[in-house]
């Protein structure tokens, strides 16, 4: 069994895959990551492999905990990968990114794939049907865009995420939904849009902590998969293991 580990800018997912079959999934804050730890392997006591993708690094007492535990993978650009990374800077590539890059690889093999990421930021990676990664596009997220309004201005106030219900707002408070919600739709939609048009057939994954908030309310026909990144995770895992 593998034990499969995404840290975040906010949160720590976990998850426990028997072949590719999620047995466990938790997320937790960064604070209770050791807590968590021993909840899952003890549960757990046929895990042997793990693997860590991390985009805000864990403590060194954290990590040697983990090892002390089962043996450890880290995720980086020297990983062994299903895909060929035509970035231009391939070590400025998040490993996140990788991870659901990666997924789309096994998942949907000779297909064009978009994958929208949408959570702390917005990401866009683009996989041909060659296999063949030629990069994508990075906005902030719905909860930055909110905390943007507010931070970089004299009277906006500070609002928690809400579906507009009018195009038109008619409030300070409506209009920043609108603006901000709608605008990230458009934005996804438009994205879609522009790559369908270069690439035919295209298969569209919309991932991340803001997917199924957005979901239904995409013109575009897509496949929201919320395990996304940690199915990469773990795909990655199996082909480094040796």
């Amino acid at each position: 069994m593998n034990l499969v580990i995404d840290v975040g800018n906010t949160l720590l997912k976990f998850a426990i895959f028997k072949n590719d079959a999620i047995q466990l999934k938790k997320t937790c804050l960064k604070k209770d990551f050791l807590e968590t730890l021993t909840e899952a392997l003890d549960s757990f006591p046929d895990v042997h492999n793990c693997i860590v993708s991390t985009v805000a690094n864990l403590s060194e007492h954290q990590l040697l905990k983990l090892q002390q535990r089962v043996p450890v993978f880290e995720l980086t650009h020297s990983a062994k990968i299903p895909f060929s990374n035509l970035y231009r800077t391939p070590t400025t590539l998040g490993v996140d990114r990788i991870a659901l890059v990666s997924a789309a690889a096994k998942l949907f093999q000779n297909s064009n794939v978009l994958v929208v990421d949408a959570g702390s930021c917005i990401t866009y990676d683009f996989l041909s049907e060659n296999k063949e990664y030629l990069g994508g596009a990075i906005s902030p997220g719905i909860e930055m865009r909110y905390k943007a309004l507010n931070t970089f201005t004299e009277k906006l106030p500070l609002l928690d995420v809400s579906s507009p219900k009018k195009l038109i707002g008619n409030s300070t408070a409506t209009a920043i939904h609108s603006g901000v919600v709608r605008g990230v739709l458009y934005e996804i939609d438009g994205f879609i849009e522009a790559y369908s048009e270069n690439y035919s057939d295209l298969t569209i994954i919309l991932t991340g902590g803001d997917a199924h908030f957005l979901r239904d309310s995409l013109k575009n026909g897509i496949f929201a998969n919320s395990n996304f990144l940690l199915e990469g995770l773990n795909y990655i895992l199996e082909l480094n293991k040796d």
